[in-house]
């Protein structure tokens, strides 16, 4: 059997088996239940008022954030409904609740899933202040050197800006009309932050606001990144054509996290990277169910599998990252 006729195979079986079928029911619950949870704790941030406990509703609202952003995820993935139309809207609203500019954001993701782990077109990998493989390493310079050395120390206190870097990299895309609702996209980038910024400072004292919206900012950022960060990082890279075939492109720079519901809970089903990456469109409550599939289908053919637990994933990011680092602190020493 030809590399080839692999996943033609394997998606007929998933298809077979119901797996890309709408959940629409499984997500107005989603929906509903997680726009009442970020509802709440914004209500909560308006009862409690100017006082120094507002700081653990900023770590209620990142969690209640990350959760919103999740469904934009799936909803730019197109998960929820068959149209995009229907998808987009739910995409807009959540990606304004939070912040983001959903065009930009999906077609940044767009891009990483047609070339996951790619060191020149995957734009997850263009972080300039750090490496993610020896060849970016020794193109570091500066400062940038100096970061991607001691990259796994650094790794965590960065994530902690990335909810900045979002907010930021949004309003960038917008202003240089890197996205096709550019009217529409600025309008909600601007309500978001007039509403957010409004309400921080209307409420709380400027000392406190200030406290707030960079624990608020910071957990949230962390609580991204580290959804994300097991992912891809650490598995292998590539460079030019690398001569795989879809399915093993998708499986082979992919990690999958195991764990209980709760897992699949926490990291939105993110876990689930190697089914998601080769079925993007799957609603997330298949995906557990599809992965022990994928998982037997790859045994058959040899292809190896990635999967390990939530804190081995961390561990396995972090070694990666200081083993990449290596040359540059021995360069320097």
């Amino acid at each position: 059997m030809g590399a080839s006729t692999d996943f033609a195979d394997l998606s007929r079986t998933i298809k077979q088996a119901g797996l890309l079928d709408r959940r629409v029911g499984h997500y107005a619950v989603r929906v509903t239940l997680t726009l009442a949870a970020f509802a709440a704790a914004w209500a909560l941030f308006g009862v409690l008022g100017d006082t120094w406990w507002q700081v653990g509703t900023a770590a209620l609202l990142a969690v209640a954030g990350t959760h919103v952003a999740f469904i934009g995820h799936d909803a730019g993935h197109k998960q929820i409904f068959r149209g995009r139309r229907a998808n987009d809207a739910v995409g807009l609203l959540h990606g304004a609740l939070v912040g983001i500019g959903y065009g930009w954001w999906v077609g940044k993701h767009s891009r990483h899933h047609a070339n996951p782990n790619h060191e020149d077109d995957d734009p997850d990998l263009d972080l300039p202040i750090l490496a993610f493989s020896e060849r970016q390493g020794r193109s570091r310079r500066g400062l940038a050197r100096w970061t991607s050395s001691h990259q796994a120390f650094l790794f965590l206190p960065l994530l902690l800006l990335e909810g900045f870097n979002l907010h930021w990299s949004s309003v960038l895309a917008v202003w240089h009309g890197q996205t096709k609702r550019r009217g529409l996209e600025a309008a909600l980038l601007v309500a978001h932050t007039a509403a957010y910024l409004g309400a921080v400072f209307f409420v709380l004292s400027p000392g406190r606001a200030v406290v707030f919206i960079a624990v608020h900012q910071g957990l949230w950022g962390l609580y991204m990144g580290l959804s994300f960060a097991p992912n891809h990082k650490g598995m292998p890279t590539t460079t030019g054509d690398d001569g795989w075939d879809f399915l093993r492109k998708q499986v082979l720079t992919s990690r999958n996290v195991r764990g209980s519901r709760w897992v699949d809970f926490a990291l939105g089903g993110l876990n689930y990277q190697i089914e998601h990456h080769l079925f993007p469109n799957m609603p997330r409550p298949s995906l557990r169910r599809a992965q022990p599939v994928v998982q037997a289908f790859c045994a058959d053919r040899g292809i190896a599998y990635a999967q390990t637990g939530l804190l081995s994933s961390y561990r396995d990011v972090l070694r990666h990252l200081h083993e990449v680092g290596a040359p540059l602190r021995a360069a320097r020493g």
